[in-house]
């Protein structure tokens, strides 16, 4: 008995065909019926029992065949170097760079930078295997509804060796840390600026490009990230799902419960490297830091005129359109800017 598998850089799709011993001659028959379902194979591996080795005369005819299909030639990732047999793979490869997320779930409007990806995350909405027994939520993948459930046992087992602030996933963790050291990993190849977090690198690279793939289906405004669409949103249908615990106030975002929450318990996590103040948001940290290099990285493509903060740019943004988009709840009035005397205004 033998088995064919078949494994890609990207996906993985897995074929099994039984073999019995005398048709052993027709495994490369097997073999390409095989290779049209995964395009980017790089091995052909045989599996007997516990132990998987690789066919060497396999291998040199899979390797002959793809030089053949592709002329001898390879695609090449511009920015990093890596080699594709297939431009479909390297078009593939390329969302990691650019961020780009064109496969959009038309239940919840989450993006996916692979069909692929998007198929699981459907999975997710048919069935919902894991229900919480204490709130009922349910979860379709067993990693989610453990997260969840930590968050009704407080157990929180990663811990700030520096500041002792307690976290229920370990990257969550790992992202804390880079607060207190610094460390910002992710570049933008583009403009050389750095990041201590993924997700913040791909919403800056977003403004690089002026993609914004999420819009709103109720009024057609689009963003360059879900988190924005998802707040917009709540604009419209006046939800507000994020709770203080302990007064009870209710939010339409989480940053912003967040922050509230710092103002019950005075914490003040994000400390400035260069002169030690500390501040309870992040955000304010980081224009903190722009006072002190004078950076100016929100850039108006309209004039070229830069701003050390995004909200200043939009202000500024504003004037060239001539966009009013804060509306007096109270009298109807229209401004530019969120300067309504009776505080009422609500931005869409």
């Amino acid at each position: 008995m033998a088995f064919i598998k078949e494994e890609s850089e990207d996906i993985r799709i897995e074929e099994t065909f039984t073999v019995k011993d005398e048709e052993q001659t027709d495994l490369m028959a097997l073999k390409e019926k095989s290779e049209v379902l995964n395009e980017m194979e790089e091995k052909d591996h045989f599996i007997n029992g516990e132990k998987s080795f690789t066919c060497s005369q396999t291998e040199k005819t899979s390797s002959r065949k793809r030089a053949k299909k592709t002329g001898g030639r390879y695609f090449t990732c511009q920015q990093c170097g890596r080699s594709f047999i297939k431009k479909e793979s390297l078009n593939r490869h390329m969302t990691v760079h650019t961020g780009e997320k064109p496969h959009t779930c038309s239940r919840c409007r989450k993006s996916f930078d692979q069909h692929e990806n998007l198929e699981v995350h459907i999975r997710t909405h048919r069935k919902k295997l894991y229900t919480c027994p204490q709130c009922g939520k349910s979860f379709g993948q067993k990693r989610h509804f453990e997260g969840h459930m930590r968050i009704h046992s407080e157990k929180q087992p990663y811990t700030c060796s520096q500041c002792g602030k307690r976290f229920n996933h370990k990257q969550r963790l790992e992202d804390h840390i880079r607060t207190h050291t610094g460390e910002k990993p992710f570049t933008c190849q583009q403009c050389g600026r750095s990041f201590n977090q993924k997700g913040n690198l791909d919403r800056h690279i977003n403004r690089h490009t002026g993609e914004k793939p999420f819009t709103c289906q109720q009024c057609g405004r689009s963003f360059n990230q879900k988190g924005n669409l998802d707040r917009h949103i709540n604009r419209h249908t006046g939800e507000k799902p994020f709770t203080c615990q302990q007064c009870g106030r209710s939010f339409n975002q989480k940053g912003n419960l967040d922050r509230h929450i710092n103002r019950h318990t005075g914490e003040k996590p994000f400390t400035c490297q260069q002169c030690g103040r500390s501040f309870n948001q992040k955000g304010n940290l980081d224009r903190h830091i722009n006072r002190h290099t004078g950076e100016k990285p929100f850039t108006c493509q309209q004039c070229g005129r830069s701003f050390n903060q995004k909200g200043n740019l939009d202000r500024h943004i504003n004037r060239h359109t001539g966009e009013k988009p804060f509306t007096c709840q109270q009298c109807g009035r229209n401004f530019k800017h969120h300067l309504c005397p009776q505080n009422v205004s609500e931005k869409f």
